[in-house]
């Protein structure tokens, strides 16, 4: 296969790769510029879809980032795959930061506390959750009893608050990512459109002096 990764990962590189990347997270960003720039598709509509792309990184639905951002491109018309390079925003090194302002956001709409406890160990309490569905899910064809109120817990003091105070973060980072993406891929394509210009002139001008042949001699 042609796109066949040439060497396996183990599921632990594959864990320390999406921690840290090869390269470091700057090249990352740089390849992410790079796709980006070579969408062949209008500015508006690629930065349309990086706005879909970020705005979906503040919301909780981890699992579900990309047909989140997919929905969202689609509806305003934006381009998809934009929105799918997008959701990289969202990483080990952004998602607490993110969490945490949301969390905060959306306690403050709720009037709700905070626990500032959750700041310290809010991905290990999304770990918890989902490990208490899981093994909810499994009581069900078991013998042993389930007990919800832990996910009841986590719903209304994490994920509620989060799910609400995400939005208004949510799309002042997607308008922000919106007004750099737009001038960055428009500049990016009008210098594309003058380098093939060059180059289509530059054929033609060989192409004109093959047909004219050498110079006569005397």
């Amino acid at each position: 296969m042609v796109f066949k990764r040439r060497e396996k990962l183990t599921p632990l590189k594959w864990l320390s790769q999406a921690i840290w990347p090869k390269g470091g997270w700057s090249r990352a960003a740089r390849y992410l510029q790079h796709r980006l720039h070579r969408l062949p598709d209008t500015p508006h509509k690629i930065a349309r879809g990086v706005f879909a792309g970020v705005f979906t990184v503040f919301t909780p639905l981890f699992g579900f980032h990309f047909f989140i951002a997919y929905a969202i491109a689609k509806l305003t018309r934006g381009n998809v795959i934009a929105a799918l390079l997008a959701t990289f925003v969202g990483n080990p090194l952004t998602y607490v930061p993110i969490g945490v302002i949301s969390m905060k956001m959306g306690h403050f709409i709720l009037g709700t506390r905070f626990d500032h406890e959750a700041e310290r160990s809010l991905v290990g309490k999304f770990f918890d959750a989902a490990d208490d569905f899981w093994q909810n899910f499994l009581a069900l064809f078991t013998e042993h009893d389930t007990n919800w109120d832990a996910l009841i817990r986590f719903f209304h003091e994490i994920f509620l608050p989060y799910l609400v105070g995400g939005i208004l973060p949510g799309i002042v980072a997607g308008l922000a990512a919106y007004y750099v993406t737009l001038p960055m891929i428009a500049a990016y394509q009008k210098s594309r459109r003058g380098r093939l210009k060059a180059k289509l002139e530059e054929l033609r001008r060989k192409k004109a002096a093959a047909k004219k042949g050498p110079p006569n001699q005397v």
